[in-house]
């Protein structure tokens, strides 16, 4: 197992390598930039531009800020943000809490909803429950994100509710936490995790439904029955745990969603996330910051795939990496 990990390790550095030389292209080769914007404020004279073009080495040659940012990279400078003039990791390490926080909680969330579910629709499949199940399950898949927070935005304030938006209420967000900042923030937290986990869920669980389908019909599961064993043996030893593998395959994933995914979504509900910043970030043309979080959502997709990989090989004694 450690010689695939090491090996896994060896071929992500020239990969990130890469990906870093394609995602300094694309911003690149963006017309304009935030300084050319500058220019358009008359407040901003051209030499200021100038004086800040100079300072991070935008007036050289294309391969020369390449290796800049890259050495940067490395020691964990990504650089300086134009608009917010801030440095990078700052910034992203002021949204990354609550960024994974949420992450985990409706990832958490997501699965523990969504397996018995796919488990359960997969077993009574023609009952009501299963029907009811099934039809949530579509309506996730079918529903964008942020429709579902404008209809329980719209439901929450025709009730009479006022804890809409953001994580706290305007009075706790600079407040020192408290039970009663926690409580706030318990009364605000559901809207987003149901907005950003229902499609997760939706689609986790008509995975595992299918998945379940497919394995009840295996001839082991057959031979299982027949030889008298119990049907929860045959369900959860047999059934459950070879359905459960296509799904840990994928579940890396879902890592960099701390990034990219549910950035409408966040933008409505006013989240503290990275998804939104990442938004301003390209409408703005802030290039550091973009590329460091391109290169964040690359090397978590690679960490997601390994750590599914290690997972799949526990779950699984038949899988050997060798």
């Amino acid at each position: 197992m450690w010689i695939f990990v090491f090996r896994r390790f060896l071929v992500a550095v020239p990969t990130l390598l890469l990906i870093s030389v394609l995602v300094f292209a694309v911003i690149q080769l963006q017309p304009g930039g935030f300084l050319e914007n500058m220019l358009e404020d008359p407040r901003v004279s051209r030499e200021t531009v100038e004086r800040i073009r100079r300072q991070y080495l935008l007036d050289q040659p294309v391969w020369v800020q390449y290796l800049n940012w890259l050495s940067g990279v490395v020691r964990g400078d990504f650089g300086y943000s134009f608009l917010n003039n801030r440095p990078v990791s700052e910034l992203i390490w002021e949204r990354l809490g609550w960024t994974v926080f949420l992450a985990v909680l409706t990832i958490f969330a997501t699965w523990v909803i969504a397996i018995p579910l796919g488990i359960y629709t997969a077993l009574r499949r023609h009952g009501l429950g299963a029907t009811l199940a099934n039809f949530i399950g579509y309506f996730g898949l079918a529903t964008p994100d942020f429709l579902v927070a404008l209809l329980l935005i719209f439901a929450v304030l025709s009730a009479g509710g006022t804890s809409v938006g953001g994580l706290f209420s305007p009075q706790y967000i600079d407040a020192p936490w408290s039970w009663a900042k926690f409580v706030d923030m318990l009364g605000h937290l559901w809207i987003p995790l149901i907005v950003i986990g229902l499609d997760g869920t939706a689609s986790i669980m008509r995975q595992m439904r299918a998945n379940m389908l497919d394995v009840l019909s295996q001839d082991y599961v057959r031979t299982a029955r027949s030889k008298g064993l119990a049907e929860r043996v045959v369900l959860w030893k047999h059934a459950v745990r070879n359905a459960i593998n296509p799904l840990i395959s994928i579940a890396g994933l879902s890592l960099p969603n701390l990034i990219s995914s549910t950035i409408i979504a966040s933008i409505v509900l006013n989240l503290p996330t990275i998804g939104p910043f990442l938004y301003d970030s390209l409408l703005n043309k802030d290039q550091y910051v973009v590329m460091a979080l391109l290169m964040m959502s690359a090397v978590l997709l690679m960490v997601g795939n390994l750590l599914a990989d290690v997972a799949l090989a526990w779950a699984d004694p038949r899988i050997r990496y060798e």
